[in-house]
């Protein structure tokens, strides 16, 4: 998943995302010690989209935070 696909989503469907991806990465781990992973690239790549979505996250509470100060002063 590509930043600008994610910048799209609204912040409700970012954090619904950012669940479902742990959840996935849950998962992928549970295969891994049980032997049944078929593509162990695919752990490093949720890992990825997990901090991708948690950085539009953060920059999107970060660009409030400064709005409302703004309207503060």
């Amino acid at each position: 998943m590509k930043a600008n696909e994610i910048r799209e989503l609204s912040m409700q469907e970012l954090n619904t995302k950012l669940s479902d991806l742990k959840s996935e990465l849950f998962n992928l781990r549970f295969q891994l010690a049980t032997g049944q992973l078929n593509n162990p690239v695919s752990i490093r790549n949720t890992k990825k989209d997990i901090a991708r979505v948690a950085t539009i996250i953060k920059e999107r509470e970060l660009k409030a935070k400064i709005a409302d100060k703004k309207e503060v002063n």
